[in-house]
């Protein structure tokens, strides 16, 4: 949804430093960082498992899960779904807890210029 630009006449100036350090862009940032920082960890500590498998264990990693599927194939395949999912989680956790709170300044910013 785009809005149309502002008339120049209607241009307020806005210091976004205060609005960085209020209390509630704070808790944003916070609740960003905690979810994503530690889950960036957890994926990349789990990419880098499989690529050191890949160059080290070439027996267990062709060890035969079915037919011509081996171990390798099924991590590797992993890799795509565990990517997938941490996407689909991030975006339920935004919608619920980064959300409304952006939502919130965002329109506590619009409403200043309006009243101006």
């Amino acid at each position: 949804m785009s809005h149309p630009p502002p008339e120049p006449e209607a241009v307020i100036s806005t210091d976004f430093r205060d609005v960085q350090e209020g209390p509630e862009f704070r808790e944003l940032r916070r609740r960003h960082r905690s979810f994503v920082f530690p889950l960036a960890a957890a994926f990349l500590l789990w990419y880098f498992l499989y690529v050191l498998l890949a160059d080290y264990a070439h027996e267990f990693m062709s060890t035969p899960v079915v037919g011509n599927i081996n171990i390798g194939i099924v991590l590797g395949l992993l890799q795509f779904v565990s990517t997938f999912g941490i996407t689909m989680w991030y975006v339920s956790y935004a919608n619920r807890r980064l959300d409304p709170v952006a939502t919130k300044i965002r329109e506590e910013l619009e409403s200043e210029v309006e009243d101006k």
